[in-house]
């Protein structure tokens, strides 16, 4: 994989020259108490630079820093709350007008998107393949996803069972696995103890016990994170993830087969890789490659559960609009 291992040295570049000090940086000189590379701490992996290339940048890899700075400066006029018209809404940024049921339910204060780039200034997080999009669907897998949009948009209301599992706070749309950076809550913190490591995610305060080295003694049953095993490759940690219940990273389903890669790149640095494959969804495997930065930022807790009044008004809204004879929104 070419993209993935220039991704990775550009990457590391930036990393370097950063400081003097990281001039210098020997990622074996950050040990845990047992010896492994040390990739623990508190990190943030917001930034503007999404998943996918825009087609708009089809075929540009990267930008160079003025058109780095326009893009950055457009994403954050496009995605700005404050400056959104309740009435007209802002479809280019996923709200409808209000005449189509659209809302604005936060304002800006709310958001901690990123303000940037990644620091190498890459049109996408995914590096392969190179052109910077998802694969393909299998023709399978776009049957079952029409007929599930279809099953959704008639039932979105029956049940808080017919919700989204972010609806039902039960799995963060940005936490995964594997993570990605969204709109707020790209936090995360990661601890590593004798045997084991754990990643503390601040949305929906997800939190991953991962056994190190353990191949057996697996649950035999899948659960919405999978199931997860650790091992050290020189400096790096990887985690390997099945057992999916599926549908939890872009249409994937029970098959899917997770890779993560933590590399410790600098004091302040660690760099997250991950490779989805899933055959039953995707023609293809991809692979992501995006910093987690060190922050000194608190971890809040995300109380979800707890202040989800959003689900009750979605279907006390909907139970009130049938016993009037009024059509719900579809």
């Amino acid at each position: 994989m070419l993209s993935r291992a220039i991704a990775m040295t550009s990457l590391l570049m930036v990393s370097i020259s950063a400081g003097a000090f990281a001039q210098t940086f020997d990622p074996s000189s950050m040990k845990t108490a047992d010896g492994q590379p040390d990739i623990s701490g508190t990190f943030t992996f917001r930034t503007l630079t999404p998943l996918q290339r825009p087609q708009a940048l089809e075929g540009k890899a990267a930008l160079d820093t003025e058109e780095a700075a326009q893009f950055e400066a457009s994403e954050r006029n496009r995605l700005n709350r404050d400056l959104f018209d309740p009435e007209s809404g802002a479809p280019s940024a996923g709200y409808q007008p209000r005449a189509d049921g659209g809302v604005l339910s936060y304002n800006e204060f709310w958001y901690e998107r990123g303000i940037e780039l990644v620091a190498d200034k890459r049109t996408s997080l995914i590096i392969d393949p190179p052109n910077g999009r998802l694969p393909e669907q299998t023709p399978a897998a776009r049957r079952r996803g029409a007929a599930r949009r279809a099953d959704v948009n008639e039932h979105r209301y029956d049940s808080y069972e017919n919700r989204s599992l972010f609806d039902r706070c039960i799995m963060g749309f940005n936490s995964g696995p594997p993570m990605v950076s969204a709109t707020y809550n790209n936090n995360v913190m990661i601890f590593q103890a004798p045997g084991y490591v754990t990643i503390l995610n601040e949305m929906v305060h997800n939190a991953r016990v991962i056994p190190i080295g353990n191949e057996t003694n697996r649950p035999p049953f899948a659960q919405y994170s999978g199931v997860s095993r650790g091992r050290y490759e020189g400096n790096t940690l990887v985690i390997e993830t099945t057992q999916f219940t599926g549908g939890q990273s872009r249409g994937t389903g029970p098959n899917m087969h997770l890779i993560e890669r933590f590399t410790r790149l600098d004091p302040d640095t660690v760099a997250y890789e991950f490779t989805v494959t899933d055959n039953t969804v995707y023609t293809t495997p991809y692979t992501a490659l995006m910093p987690l930065r060190r922050t000194d930022d608190d971890l809040f807790e995300y109380a979800c559960h707890e202040g989800n009044i959003g689900m009750h008004g979605i279907l006390a809204g909907a139970r009130k609009l049938e016993s009037e004879g009024r059509a719900l929104r579809r």
